[in-house]
């Protein structure tokens, strides 16, 4: 029997505790950590855990793989906190959108007596709770898996075989630097994007009556958990300056050919992203057919 436990059953906690049950393996127990104890409770009634503990008392304790489902901050803390009462030889993974700095941070407070293998399920929702998990939110998604020089070869290929379960297609191994760099450009400086155009708006101007397609979809990830994506923008700082000042300088090159009325360099930036975007659509269509 292999005993999981999930700890934060939030959306990608609650997310995981339903793909789990969605498809379920004879010989796997799912339990879960919250400290919220209706969350529990709607948990236990949905059927997608077997046991829930609004604090550790027995389950750190069964469980061979643990999921830590919970902000940068509380992740140190709460590994910091229960190190001891981790079962020998269990696997622990988190789910935090930055590396780097906080593998760093922790490397010195990781239990001796577990495979602490860090990784990232690029997957998730606006809002935030277990009323928002679906267990559908893995299918196709992408996964990484930035391991320490410590974690044994055969308990990475067990995460990685047990999250194919659920639905991930690709599962890329990286350091934990070029996770938070490719992370700070697909992902953070998308939301920094989405966040500064919908901010500039004016309320005067009655947006909503003119809400097209390309400005619906821009500022869908505007809606934003603030607590978390200030801990991520903060834990990945110069990883995404450095993103910003990319785009920056290719915002600043448009502005200066509106500016100047160059309708030549107009046209090429357009040509230019229009290929780049083609080249991506054929780069993921090929690496979904692997």
């Amino acid at each position: 029997m292999t005993t999981i436990a999930i700890v934060g059953l939030g959306v990608v906690g609650g997310s995981f505790a339903k793909a789990l049950k969605q498809k379920p393996l004879s010989d796997e127990c799912v339990l879960a950590i919250d400290s919220d104890q209706e969350t529990l409770d709607k948990a236990l009634a949905d059927g997608v855990i077997e046991e829930g503990e609004s604090h550790n008392q027995t389950i750190l304790q069964r469980a061979d793989l643990v999921i830590i489902c919970l902000y940068p901050e509380a992740l140190k803390n709460f590994v910091q906190s229960h190190k001891s009462e981790f079962k020998k030889g269990a696997i622990l993974t988190d789910v935090t959108g930055v590396k780097g700095a906080l593998m760093a941070n922790m490397e010195k407070s990781l239990p001796k007596q577990v495979d602490f293998i860090f990784g990232h399920p690029m997957a998730g929702r606006e809002s935030k709770g277990y009323a928002y998990a679906d267990g559908a939110i893995f299918q196709g998604a992408n996964y990484v898996i930035t391991p320490r020089p410590e974690n044994q070869l055969a308990n990475i290929e067990k995460v990685k075989k047990r999250f194919e379960r659920l639905g991930f297609k690709r599962i890329s191994i990286v350091t934990p630097e070029k996770h938070d760099e490719m992370i700070a450009f697909t992902s953070q400086l998308c939301h920094a994007i989405a966040v500064s155009l919908i901010n500039s708006d004016h309320p005067e101007r009655e947006t909503a009556s003119f809400v097209g397609d390309s400005y619906r979809d821009l500022t869908r990830i505007a809606k934003i958990n603030a607590p978390l994506w200030t801990e991520l923008f903060l834990e990945n700082k110069e990883a995404l300056l450095n993103a910003m000042a990319d785009f920056e300088k290719q915002f600043v090159a448009m502005k200066h050919a509106l500016v100047t009325e160059n309708g030549c360099e107009l046209e090429e930036m357009f040509q230019e992203s229009t290929e780049r975007r083609q080249r991506l659509e054929e780069a993921d269509t090929k690496l979904n057919q692997l």
